[in-house]
């Protein structure tokens, strides 16, 4: 499997690292990182299963259609 979208992969991580260095350094309490770290991981995790099974993944911004009435 390979990275498809390099940076939603990036962004992930630096979410996951940006709020494990918070948690370590006593910024934020356990009870509010467990559940953003929770659902990077799952997240991360649910794209991996979807591209395993030649699924789209759902994206995060597309363009926007134009009217089809535009005059």
């Amino acid at each position: 499997m390979t990275i498809a979208n390099p940076p939603k992969a990036l962004i992930l991580l630096v979410a996951l690292l940006c709020i494990t260095v918070l948690l370590g350094i006593g910024k934020i309490d356990q009870a509010v990182a467990m559940p953003m770290i929770s659902a990077i991981v799952f997240y991360g995790i649910g794209n991996g299963v979807a591209a395993s099974k030649n699924q789209e993944s759902p994206k995060i911004f597309q363009h926007k259609t134009p009217p089809d009435d535009v005059n």
